[in-house]
């Protein structure tokens, strides 16, 4: 059964295989996406590096003049989505959304560099500089006190966390015009984000446009600006990958290390000692969100390694067939098939596990891993899991699912061994 899930894991990376980028599941999202082209490019690492190479460099042949890589590169005009690069105005070198995501990329380009050093040696001394560009674009813009904040819930990649419920709540969408969702025809809708969420969405969007993506105008103006464990933890972790291989290649690293200790330090401000849990913060309100979701538990990733969220882990752990549920089950908005309200990720698993096993909790992190393991064998190649069964839920033949499967959850595959953060 498990070399059957390896050839179909395979299959639905070509499948979604668009010529140098790949898309996250057809229909759905028919783009190519910032973080899901990383993961991407792990999965096509197991079986194929020089793919895997091609689909980093396609995704940063978007970077933006002022070093932001935006979350979705709209290659190929497709109206089954929506919101499209009409409604974005990006203002990069291609149509483009105006926003980032997660910066899981430095890290995953020092775990394929480590595969293949003779192979990666070129690729990695040409993007040292486009990440370093990157990592500075969110230290300057997205930074607040070390803390590394989003402007808007779509840039986390949890999109209708429980996280933002507070922050939407100080938001009136006003000047919003009628539009028609795509995502709804492809997948039921109790299983994606509610209308409300999305006329928010879509006032973050317009303010962006509106604005020229002045970066300078979101951070003091946007009504949305909230410090998250997602991209604070995932930055932390990627700029100690990309001081390693600054060290490596001779490029300069005191600014690196800079950034480092000022995130170091400033994600004690994501700590909420109500709940004893990292959480958001939102700036504007000056308030935590009271809300342990997967992200929370990035802190081993990032390299926070005081084990300070070990017995919530293990209490939600303990709560669901499979985990990590991204919301705590406990929570009043935990909604086990909604989005990002209370399933599964594979991905985010993944990340989890990784910053368990550099915390010296290996055996938590394996068994992390055979859980992830069975519910991808329980529930096929979805999108995302409910975590009482393993039901699928979302879209289905999802990239980075198959991409997670092959380069770390399946028995049988070559799994991806990516060195400690340092």
């Amino acid at each position: 059964m498990n070399l059957a899930l390896d050839n179909e894991a395979r299959a639905i990376l070509a499948g979604n295989d668009r010529g140098g980028y790949t898309v996250p599941t057809a229909g759905l999202y028919p783009y190519q996406w910032n973080w899901d082209s990383i993961f991407a490019a792990m999965g096509f690492a197991e079986h194929d590096r020089a793919r895997a190479w091609a689909e980093i460099e396609t995704l940063f042949s978007g970077q933006w003049p002022n070093g932001m890589v935006p979350h979705i590169l709209f290659h190929k005009v497709d109206p089954s989505y929506f919101p499209g690069p009409d409604i974005w105005g990006g203002v990069g070198p291609l149509p483009s959304s105006g926003i980032s995501q997660p910066p899981v990329a430095a890290t995953f380009i020092r775990c394929l560099y480590e595969q293949d050093k003779a192979l990666g040696a070129a690729h990695v001394r040409a993007l040292i500089p486009r990440l370093t560009d990157w990592h500075r674009w969110f230290i300057t813009w997205r930074g607040e006190g070390g803390a590394i904040c989003v402007s808007h819930p779509w840039e986390t990649g949890r999109d209708n966390a429980p996280d933002w419920d507070a922050p939407f709540a100080a938001i009136e969408p006003v000047g919003v015009e009628e539009y028609r969702r795509r995502d709804t025809t492809h997948v039921v809708e109790d299983e994606r984000p509610r209308s409300y969420e999305y006329d928010r969405y879509l006032y973050l969007v317009k303010l962006g446009r509106e604005s020229g993506w002045d970066e300078a105008h979101i951070k003091a103006d946007s009504p949305f600006r909230v410090a998250d464990p997602t991209m604070t933890f995932i930055l932390l972790r990627a700029n100690r990958d990309l001081l390693a291989l600054a060290r490596e290649f001779g490029a300069p690293t005191d600014e690196i290390e800079g950034w480092i200790a000022a995130i170091g330090a400033g994600a004690e401000r994501l700590w909420n000692p109500e709940i004893g849990a990292y959480d958001c913060l939102d700036i504007r309100s000056g308030q935590h969100s009271g809300v342990i979701s997967n992200a929370s538990f990035l802190s081993w990733y990032g390299g926070l390694h005081d084990d300070r969220m070990l017995a919530h882990f293990e209490r939600i752990r303990g709560l669901t067939r499979f985990g990590v549920p991204s919301a705590d089950p406990g929570h009043p908005a935990y909604e086990p098939r909604r989005y990002w309200r209370g399933p599964v990720w594979a991905m985010m698993n993944w990340l989890i596990a990784m910053g368990l096993d550099e915390a010296g909790h290996g055996d938590l992190a394996e068994a992390l891993r055979l859980n992830t393991g069975e519910m991808i064998a329980t529930g096929g190649f979805a999108e995302y899991f409910d975590p009482r069964d393993g039901t699928p839920a979302g879209g289905r033949n999802f990239t980075w699912t198959a991409a997670v499967w092959l380069a770390w959850a399946s028995p049988t595959s070559g799994r991806i061994s990516c060195p400690a953060s340092s």
